[in-house]
């Protein structure tokens, strides 16, 4: 057996009588609900507080990006505004990490050994 009944997809705009019968309005889609993120296993968190300046190299996309990691919070947009200006390019600092477009690891390694920091190169 068929269904007969047809749909309705009448929308009213507008009445001045009121006789015409408003259709069901269209459920909304709930709003996604925010997970909280995992905290950092300890590894990270001993890596982020030992003192040491981890410079890696990350492939996005077609591009290579050069990652700081370990910097402290103030210090973070200065060191990021100078290694963009000694590596001649661009690049963001955010979140207590300065990313460089291209692969400057041999700038950056030297630039922190000269001012006396401690310094590995991480990743590949």
């Amino acid at each position: 057996m068929k269904d007969d009944r047809v749909r309705d997809e009448r929308v009213l705009v507008y009445s001045t009588d009121g006789t015409l019968p408003l259709p069901e309005p269209a459920r909304r889609k709930t709003q996604p609900v925010a997970r909280a993120m995992p905290p950092l296993p300890e590894d990270a968190l001993r890596q982020a507080q030992d003192g040491t300046i981890r410079v890696a190299r990350e492939k996005r996309r077609n591009s290579t990006v050069t990652l700081v990691h370990g910097l402290a919070a103030t210090e973070v947009d200065a060191a990021g505004k100078e290694l963009k200006r000694l590596c001649g390019t661009g690049g963001t600092a955010k979140n207590g990490v300065v990313e460089l477009q291209g692969d400057h690891r041999d700038k950056v390694v030297v630039y922190f050994e000269e001012r006396g920091r401690r310094v590995k190169r991480a990743g590949g």
